[in-house]
Formats: structure tokens, C-alpha cells, sequence
């Protein structure tokens, strides 16, 4: 079995599939696992904080960013014909009945997820500057603690452990907010939610699956095309060469669509640009101790070892890489007001990613359409960390023609042809 894409998504299907018995080869044009994307996220392993972007309340609020220079979500006006049916979708998703049924979907596939990473390390011994102290989310408006009594009503469905805290609360959890609590009116705290560095974790993954599992990983190779026939794949086309399998996965996020298309398969899977900053921790007594998020900005503030990782927001810019300054700013507003010189902001290392979307939030994992051997995991947004392992081991099961321990067929791309 061949697996396209060495970030954390690729590399965990690797590993499960691996362990099922496959033999199992991995391409990506990187030098090695976890390059893109999985780099440098907001290093949080959050099921309790799955949420979609779609939400009804989402059309009026992209209307008062677009006078924000500091706004979560920014659209970059551009003639792109790929950005506006994805936009178009995304708008559709925006109602109360569908905000339920995908964030019920996402909360499925990240505990799950969650369940499966707790398996591994425990398994492997792995560890990746990784902690198990929860998360907090920060509400600043008593309009944004009326809205998570919803997201509260549908983690109880989930079996998801939750509690409401007030500020006093909050600054007991995380004694760094002690003297900025006026900033924020109560917080849900969701105790089962981690921390961890995707990009170490997917790095010492992959040496483990090379090394005990017998997975063959080709770094540097460009991935250029499918070779197929009416049903089936029969090669992918490389920079090193043709290479063959039994079977074919699609795990390359953003880019997964542009290898799909020339087959005629539409994945609904549109770049959504997010931004991070590192740096070191200067006062540990006011720095956060696991991940808080900031549900005004939109932001994330996690701990990492020795390290602060804040990190956020949503750009619709195509595949632009560039830097930009105002969302530095945005991040920098964030950490500033709530844990203040905790951290060096001057040596903060700066990155950008290009998350995989889709419009409805949740990701694509199951058959590609009508070939036969082909195989899509891709589309996980913010949550690649956070779903990755579960997705992983969702698929193999159903490669492996076994039954997968969670229901997964409304996961598939069906769901956007039936419906």
C-alpha cells in the first residue's frame, strides 16, 4: 500500500496499517515527516473543542471582521472559482440543524482519536513535549457563554467531560490569568483535551514505524500524478519514478484535490491559512500550563515543555505562503493581554500552514468515488493533531476489511453526493 503525504495524518495511517499486517510505503516531497502543515500547529489534542466554523451566527460575524484589522477569518479577494464553491458550502452549513449534525461527527472521530493516541503512547512509550492537563475555553462576552450552553448540551450526547468555571475558577486552572480574570466573564473547561508537539510526535512516529514496523518512507520525491483506468489505480506517477500497490491513499491536505481532480473527483477540500508563534517561556509562574483559547480572537495559547506555542485564525488566500503582519499582530494581541511577558514575543519563531477544510468541518475518510483501490484521509481543518490518530486507525479497519470500533460511513466523501 502506498501512502501519499508524510504529515501526521499520513504517517498515522502508515502506522495503522502497518500494524494491521500491510506493507506499506510512504511518499512526500519533503526531506522528511511533518514539514507542512503538521510543523508547527497550535499543539493542542482538543475533541472538546471540535467545533465547526459553519455556524449560524458565522455570515454576520465575517461581515463585522471584514472592517477588523484583526479579525479571526479573513478572505482574500481573489478569481478563484474553487474558493467560492467551497465559500458557497461553508454558507449552506451555516443553520442550527447542520451545526449539530457535524459538530456531533467531530466530537466522534476526535474522541475517538483522542482514545487511540492514549493507546499508542502507552504502547510505543512515545512522548513529544506532550501533557494531559485539559483546556480552557475563555468567553469575554456573556453572548459567547450563551452559546456554548449549546456546545455543552451536544459534549454531554458525546460523553464528553466538561465543567463551566467562573473567572476565580479559571485563574485557579491556570494561575498565569490570575491577574487579567476581569478580561473574561467564564470559561468551559474540558479536562480530557491534551498538549502536545505534532511535529516531534509525527517525526518519532515515523522512525518507529520505519524501524519496528518496516515502513519504507521516500522523502524528497514530488508526487505528480494517478495513473488510472476506469475503476481502478494502477500507479503514481513520482519525481523518483512510477511507483505500484494494491492499494492508494490520499493523505496530502490541501494539495489533495489537485492530485484528484484530473481523475474527476471532487473533494471539497479548500485551503484555510492558519498562523503560529513559538517562544521561549521568560516567567514560568505566569505562563500558561496547558492550552487556553481565547474565543474572541480565536486563538490558542499552548504550553510546550519549555515553550509557548500561540496560534490561530483563518485565512482564505489560496496556496499563499507569505507572512503576514497583521496576523502576527492578532496572535501577539492575544498572548499580550492574557499572559502578558510570560514569554519573549521578540524571539517568537513565526510560521504559516495551509489547513485542509472542509465546509462542513469534518473530515473525509473512506473510498475515493468509483475507484475501487483508492483511499482519501485528508480534510481535518484545525483538528489534524487532534483527529489523526483516530482517523488513521479508522481507515485501516476499513481497508483491512474489518469493522472499525466508532460508525464512520457518514465520514466519507458520500456525504456530498447524496446529499
Amino acid at each position: 500500500m502506498i501512502v501519499l503525504g508524510a504529515g501526521v495524518v499520513g504517517v498515522t495511517t502508515a502506522w495503522y496499517l502497518a500494524k494491521a499486517g500491510h506493507e506499506v510505503t510512504v511518499v512526500d516531497r519533503q526531506p522528511a515527516a511533518a514539514m507542512e502543515t503538521s510543523f508547527a500547529n497550535a499543539g493542542q489534542i482538543s475533541p472538546g473543542f471540535s467545533s465547526p466554523w459553519a455556524e449560524p451566527a458565522l455570515p454576520v460575524k465575517v461581515l463585522r471582521w471584514m472592517a477588523s484589522r484583526h479579525a479571526p477569518m479573513v478572505v482574500r479577494p481573489r478569481i478563484d472559482f474553487a474558493m467560492m464553491r467551497w465559500i458557497e458550502q461553508l454558507l449552506a452549513n451555516c443553520n442550527m440543524h447542520d451545526y449539530d449534525i457535524n459538530k456531533s461527527r467531530m466530537l466522534r472521530i476526535a474522541q475517538y482519536s483522542r482514545d487511540c493516541l492514549d493507546a499508542l503512547r502507552k504502547d510505543t512509550g512515545i512522548t513529544y513535549d506532550d501533557g494531559q492537563r485539559g483546556l480552557i475555553q475563555l468567553f469575554r462576552t456573556q453572548k459567547q457563554v450563551d452559546h456554548a450552553a449549546r456546545d455543552m448540551a451536544l459534549l454531554d450526547q458525546a460523553g464528553i467531560a466538561h465543567e463551566f468555571l467562573s473567572p476565580d475558577e479559571i485563574a485557579r486552572n491556570e494561575p498565569g490569568l490570575s491577574e487579567n480574570r476581569h478580561l473574561f466573564t467564564g470559561g468551559l473547561r474540558l479536562p480530557g483535551d491534551e498538549t502536545g508537539d505534532c511535529h516531534m510526535f509525527t517525526q518519532r512516529l515515523a522512525q518507529k514505524a520505519e524501524q519496528e514496523l518496516g515502513v519504507t518512507f521516500h522523502y524528497e520525491t514530488t508526487i505528480e500524478a494517478l495513473d488510472a483506468s476506469a475503476t481502478d489505480i494502477f500507479g503514481v506517477r513520482t519525481s523518483a519514478g512510477r511507483m505500484t500497490a494494491d492499494a492508494y491513499v490520499v493523505s496530502m491536505g490541501s494539495y489533495s484535490p489537485l492530485l484528484l481532480r484530473p481523475l474527476g473527483v471532487r473533494l471539497p477540500v479548500y485551503p484555510t491559512k492558519g498562523y503560529s508563534l513559538t517562544l521561549p517561556v521568560t516567567d514560568a509562574a505566569r505562563a500558561p500550563l496547558s492550552t487556553v483559547c481565547d474565543s474572541t480572537h480565536k486563538v490558542s495559547i499552548t504550553r510546550l515543555g519549555d515553550r509557548i506555542r500561540i496560534g490561530g485564525t483563518a485565512e482564505l488566500a489560496g496556496y499563499n505562503l507569505r507572512l503576514s503582519r497583521d496576523r502576527r499582530e492578532l496572535l501577539e494581541l492575544s498572548f499580550s493581554e492574557l499572559f502578558g511577558a510570560s514569554g519573549d514575543l521578540s524571539q517568537g519563531a513565526y510560521w504559516t500552514g495551509l489547513r485542509p477544510s472542509t465546509p462542513d468541518g469534518t473530515p473525509v475518510i473512506g473510498p475515493a468515488g468509483r475507484f475501487s483501490n483508492l483511499w482519501l484521509n485528508t480534510g481535518h481543518g484545525t483538528l489534524g493533531w487532534t483527529m489523526a490518530c483516530g482517523s488513521g486507525r479508522v481507515l485501516s479497519d476499513r481497508m483491512s476489511g474489518k469493522r472499525t470500533e466508532i460508525p464512520c460511513l457518514d465520514l466519507s466523501l458520500d456525504r456530498y453526493t447524496t446529499t
